[in-house]
């Protein structure tokens, strides 16, 4: 299959739009309605076989719904509605339900389920630390070993309550979208943790090395972004950067986590209010050495970036080694040396636990993948699922996957995933099969816990600032999704897809489960801000799906 091509202009455009995620603000209340009468080509059946989801067209909709879906900007789209009562099995709207799809996020209500039941709501990652050594008081001779397991933020999100920080516009998306926030939490809280434990266990010296043990599973690059069995900070180094007192001064730059070697420097300057603002991040010696260029307006909110740690392993070594001499101490190995993975033994049979970490329960892991749509997070999951499986190879986490969408009575053939973040281009997926993943959920006891981990519309996540004041809000618990790229023969953006599906509350306890969805559509022109407009007509059809009647 030969690769897009895509003119220099819109490189950044695609790279932003492919996260899968679009971040939109719509105006308080709902459209103004209309009576549009569904034209023939608009309600044609599905050429799939008969189903217990089967083509209801157009009819019974709610008509500010089908006067969206015949804007002339769908005129070469494909449109796809299903919604269900979920106690009943009744169809309530159904259009293609059966046609294949590309998913953008949507995909992750599938590969964030996956986890959530074969390792369990409350499970818990517990990181531990082994004196590999002799020990004569306090001086251990010897080594310190951290065993990777897989754990997501390594308390670098965890509230004191225990519950996972989140912005409702993630640092993950810095790069990609303006406004991007910080949580408050401190990124090496859980190397801190186990430093002080490693005090408190009465080791004060180390003769020997700290080593990060890796092995727990091998980074597949074909998972984008690349998961790692540890993870501080999501891999990523936070660059943020504040105009100075007047045009012409140096702006301010702040970063974290600090540590060595990281060295960051900035030559952005600040210019007059409104003014451009543009800042350029490169990065080289292996991510090591960061510096930021470009402009800041005097009058411009704090602006976030993020430049990626190019050895997490090495870095999270480091990482310890200094959070032990804070915690009192001494380490005799060269902080700045390479983890010495060739020191590791094969087990830790009989070696002394001299420190460990845990985790909030996955559940809290799993409502920060939806919330803020957190691709390193769901593509994590894949390489779980396959630790399960006592497997060292994320690509075994995928019949895992499979063997649980079976006994979930997911039709997983109307699925294709080759990630867990919905953003391969193989990656498809049908209105029934997210729908039926929905529904499952439903039958079980962490229904509520699973239906409230997703954004919240006019609330929440990657639905706040949608719809805060229209009926609906509240009232729609949804993912959503996006696929984007460049049309450079047009000079305009390649809408692949905008998704959303999830919960409807009918009230009475009622949860219609349903799925909207567009394929094929396109902006106007080449501006990023263009697809808004597409976000925000599916995000209205979930808000008049929840609103209107049932036919």
């Amino acid at each position: 299959m030969s690769r897009p091509i895509h003119s220099a202009p819109l490189r950044r455009v695609t790279a932003a739009a492919c996260a899968a995620l679009l971040f939109v603000a719509l105006a308080p209340g709902t459209a103004t309605a209309a009576d549009p009468t569904p034209s023939p080509s608009a309600t044609a059946p599905s050429a799939t076989a008969p189903s217990a989801t089967a083509d209801t067209g157009l009819a019974g909709l709610d008509p500010r719904i089908t006067e969206i879906m015949r804007k002339p900007d769908y005129r070469n789209a494909q449109w796809g509605l299903l919604q269900t009562d979920p106690e009943s099995g009744r169809v309530v709207h159904s259009l293609f339900p059966e046609q294949f799809f590309i998913p953008g996020s949507t995909a992750k209500l599938i590969s964030v389920s996956g986890p959530w039941h074969t390792l369990g709501a409350d499970h818990r990652f517990v990181t531990p630390l082994y004196a590999v050594g002799a020990r004569d008081g306090a001086t251990l001779t010897g080594d310190l070993d951290l065993v990777a397991q897989g754990d997501l933020t390594m308390g670098g999100r965890t509230r004191p309550d225990g519950t996972v920080a989140y912005t409702d516009l993630d640092h993950t998306y810095a790069n990609d979208f303006p406004g991007a926030t910080l949580t408050p939490e401190n990124p090496l809280a859980g190397i801190d943790r186990i430093a002080r434990q490693v005090r408190d266990s009465g080791i004060t010296r180390v003769d020997g090395d700290v080593i990060v043990d890796s092995r727990l599973f091998v980074p597949d690059p074909e998972l984008v972004p690349t998961p790692t069995p540890l993870i501080i900070n999501d891999n990523l180094i936070d660059l943020m950067t504040t105009p100075g007192d007047r045009p012409g001064a140096d702006a301010r730059l702040d970063w974290r986590p600090k540590v060595a070697p990281y060295e960051v420097t900035s030559a952005v300057k600040t210019v007059a209010a409104g003014k451009p603002t543009a800042i350029t991040v490169t990065a080289t010696d292996g991510g090591t050495r960061i510096r930021l260029t470009g402009t800041i307006a005097a009058d411009s909110a704090p602006l976030l970036r993020t430049s990626p740690i190019g050895d997490p392993a090495a870095f999270g070594r480091v990482a310890l080694i200094e959070a032990l001499e804070r915690a009192g101490v001494h380490v005799t190995a060269d902080p700045s040396g390479p983890n010495p993975v060739g020191r590791l033994p094969r087990d830790y049979a009989g070696r002394p636990r001299v420190a460990a970490y845990t985790s909030p329960p996955y559940a809290q892991y799993a409502k920060l993948i939806l919330k803020v749509s957190h691709n390193l997070g769901a593509n994590l999951g894949i390489c779980l699922l396959a630790v399960t499986a006592k497997s060292d190879q994320c690509p075994a986490g995928f019949p895992v996957l499979a063997g649980f969408l079976d006994e979930a009575g997911v039709d997983r053939e109307q699925a294709q995933l080759m990630d867990g973040r919905g953003g391969n281009p193989a990656d498809r997926a049908t209105p029934q099969v997210l729908v039926q993943m929905l529904a499952y959920w439903q039958r079980t006891p962490d229904a509520r816990l699973f239906r409230e981990a997703l954004p919240i519309l006019g609330v929440d996540g990657l639905l706040a600032e949608n719809c805060r004041s229209c009926p609906a809000r509240g009232k729609v618990f949804a993912k959503t999704g996006a696929a984007v790229g460049g049309d450079a023969l047009n000079d305009r953006l390649a809408v692949g897809a905008i998704t959303i599906a999830g919960y409807l509350d009918k009230g009475g306890g009622r949860f219609d489960t349903f799925y909207a969805g567009v394929n094929g559509a396109s902006t106007p022109g080449a501006d990023p801000t263009e697809v808004l407009a597409i976000a925000n007509d599916l995000a209205m059809i979930a808000a008049y799906l929840q609103e209107s009647s049932s036919p």
